[in-house]
């Protein structure tokens, strides 16, 4: 069963995501799939989630032509069907009629992509490709969605009627305007429409010279609006004709509703597909925007994080034109518990609430952006403590709060569990606070929990490098003037610059003397120490820079060397094989030029060069037996015991030690890749940005 609490999924701003995912949804069902959005605890049914997830990214990436997402939901019309001598409406029908135009594009796709994506051609294996509900749709719909002429007899006849009417009634209404226009009882405007009649626009003071219905008059009385007495009856007898059409199209489609109903088991599986493709949809179109992935998923606890953002900070910098550092960050069995420690404003914090964040989205199911060759797993318990949390409904100060926070968390934790803490034991009595820190520390070591931790206390930092299975690191900064580069370094504890910062800011160095003295001198040691580590660590990290560029360079002008080898042996096969050609030609033509001396054609005799014929067509057949053999040439059996040379490349390059999630270089490209997946010989690996499938023989083992 995984477990959070919402104080986790505050710290680690979990809501602003589902935020932003909403604005992709397109129907009510998938905005609500959103809202209610959480960490899930059917691991298997989340591993087959995010592939079918990652299914649609690659459609999206690779430029498929899917069916575009545009619909409307069914639940009112699935309702109706329902319920006996009902009546679906026009803009009902529409949006079946819609529905279906959809997914038959999406079986249709999927049935032409099924060795592609077959997760997300299982989305349709309730539903099928049919024209029968648009035909019968289109039997009684135009193109325009409306009602056809001869969508029965009795509604043709009705329509008909209608059309003579209303030109009788415009012929007797214009003789009426062209009769009072000319007598100068008409406004400038001559008529109008009130209460949908056509009524002529009369001066108030002649209306009592225009026989007929008057339907009002304008604001300031001047004007009355009098429908012409000759059209009263006709206008009647249409209003019973429109009266007539409505209840003929209520009886349509009501008789097209009774069609539909024999359909409702599929128009059912047109609601449950379409809205859980939108659902998907909005996922992949939120994993597009923050360039997000599916990273490998470990069986064991433990990740590999490289390349990875905070989504909402790249967000946020992206619109305001700055730039977001990666970052790269693991947790292993051997080094479950990582202290993060360094001055303030250096990206501790951001650090990680990166990894709580991106370890909250992956077990939502959606994908994360880190590089696709990183490695996560999935949690059973994901709990933090970020932040300046006071009660105030139960009056806790923060130490207190903290305090409860901690109890809540050794009650619980286990080593299936992620610890997140910030400012790992502040908000009382510095001294007494580390103390009960390290305790803390030991617990949480003892029940086998990973953690990320950050700290200013030194005898934290000290614990952390005693204890084989937790691990030091620290975010890098600038040694010259000390400002943070963002960047996480594994390996070591950061120092505080303390000093250092309040120099920078102005505070003098006798202040700063002064305060030194009233240290214990081990501690001041000990930060300058660490201090002096951080910045030759930089400079290290310089040069490894530089060396790793060279390398690269090194590489590639290896393997353009290798290239130009290749080409050249290739050439030098053609020529050998040219020369051949010419010699074994050479030789032919010699030995048909001595038959030819030897012909004796002189000679009258009959059978004087019997004996020549007889070793020349010998000599053929010599030459063509030989070919034969040539073209012939056995062939290796495929089902045949690998040889002894086989053995020794297989032994060589070490590929019965490969196995998923190790690191493997492709022999032929020495292109270095991380094992996904396994199915006998065959393998998936992450080279980049791809998944490619690769044969085992082809590939060399490099490392866990």
């Amino acid at each position: 069963m995984f477990s959070t609490d919402q104080q986790t999924i505050h710290d680690l701003e979990f809501e602003a995501i589902k935020i932003w995912l909403e604005k992709f949804c397109i129907g009510p069902t998938a905005l609500q799939q959103v809202k209610t959005l959480q960490p899930k605890n059917q691991f298997q049914v989340l591993r087959q989630e995010l592939k079918c997830l990652d299914e649609l990214r690659q459609v999206r990436v690779h430029g498929e032509k899917f069916p575009l997402l545009e619909f409307e939901e069914l639940e009112q019309e699935i309702k109706l069907l329902g319920i006996q001598r009902s009546v679906i409406s026009l803009e009902g029908f529409r949006r079946i009629y819609q529905a279906s135009e959809l997914v038959n594009a999406l079986v249709l796709f999927f049935e032409n992509a099924l060795f592609q994506y077959p997760l997300l051609k299982q989305l349709t294996d309730d539903v099928y490709y049919t024209k029968a509900i648009i035909d019968e749709i289109d039997q009684v719909f135009d193109r325009n969605g409306q009602i056809k002429d001869d969508a029965s007899a009795e509604l043709a006849e009705i329509r008909t009627r209608i059309r003579v009417l209303r030109n009788q009634i415009n012929k007797n209404f214009d003789k009426e305007l062209r009769r009072y226009n000319k007598d100068k009882v008409l406004a400038e405007t001559l008529e109008t429409f009130v209460n949908e009649r056509r009524v002529l626009t009369v001066l108030s003071t002649f209306k009592r010279k225009v026989p007929g219905n008057i339907h009002g008059s304008s604001k300031t009385g001047s004007l009355t609006f009098i429908e012409p007495l000759v059209n009263v009856p006709l206008n009647n007898e249409l209003e019973f004709l429109f009266d007539d059409e409505r209840k003929e199209i209520h009886r349509i489609l009501q008789a097209l509703t009774a069609l539909m109903v024999q359909y409702r088991p599929l128009i059912g599986a047109y609601q449950v597909l379409l809205t859980r493709i939108d659902f998907l949809n909005a996922k992949c179109k939120l994993a597009l925007e923050m360039e997000a992935v599916l990273p490998a998923i470990g069986q064991h606890p433990g990740f590999q994080l490289k390349q990875a953002f905070h989504p909402l900070l790249r967000r946020s910098n992206n619109l305001a034109g700055k730039p977001t550092l990666a970052q790269h960050v693991s947790l292993t069995q051997k080094s479950r518990m990582l202290v993060i420690s360094g001055p303030n404003a250096g990206g501790k914090s951001i650090t990680l609430k990166t990894i709580g964040l991106l370890q909250l989205m992956l077990q939502s199911g959606l994908l994360v952006p880190v590089a696709p060759d990183s490695q996560m797993c999935f949690f059973k318990q994901i709990y933090s403590d970020i932040g300046d949390n006071q009660s105030i409904e139960n009056e806790l100060s923060t130490y207190s709060y903290r305090l409860q926070r901690m109890k809540f968390f050794l009650s619980r934790a286990n080593a299936q569990t992620l610890l997140l803490l910030d400012e790992f034991g502040t908000g009382s009595d510095p001294e007494l606070g580390a103390a009960l820190a390290e305790v803390f520390f030991e617990q949480m070591y003892a029940l086998k929990s990973f953690a990320v931790i950050t700290t200013h206390y030194s005898n934290i930092k000290l614990k952390a490098d005693e204890l084989p299975q937790a691990l030091n690191g620290c975010m890098l900064f600038n040694e010259k003037d000390l400002s943070p580069l963002y960047q996480f370094s594994s390996g070591q504890p950061g120092s505080s610059f303390t000093f250092e910062v309040a120099q920078l800011n102005g505070i003098s160095k006798q202040l700063i003397a002064e305060a030194k003295q009233r240290l214990d001198q081990q501690k001041v040691r000990l930060d300058k120490l660490l201090s002096s580590l951080q910045k030759e660590r930089n400079h290290l990290l310089a040069q490894n820079k530089r060396l790793e560029e060279a390398a690269k360079l090194a590489e590639k002008a290896g393997a353009q060397h290798e290239q130009e080898i290749q080409k050249l042996q290739h050439k030098q096969t053609q020529v050998t094989q040219v020369q051949e050609t010419s010699q074994r030609q050479l030789q032919a033509g010699k030995k048909m030029l001595a038959f030819i001396e030897k012909f004796n054609a002189t000679s009258r005799k009959k059978d004087v060069n019997t004996a020549l014929f007889q070793e020349l067509g010998q000599y053929l057949r010599l030459e063509k037996s030989k070919q034969t053999i040539k073209k012939k040439a056995p062939l290796p059996s495929p089902t045949q015991k690998p040889t002894k040379k086989e053995v020794q490349r297989a032994e060589k390059y070490e590929q019965e030690k490969i196995q998923v999630g190790c690191k493997v270089q492709l022999i032929q490209t020495n292109r270095i890749g991380i094992v996904e997946e396994m199915k006998g010989k065959q393998l998936t690996v992450i080279f980049g940005q791809a998944r490619i499938k690769v044969s085992l023989d082809k590939l060399r083992f490099l490392s866990n």
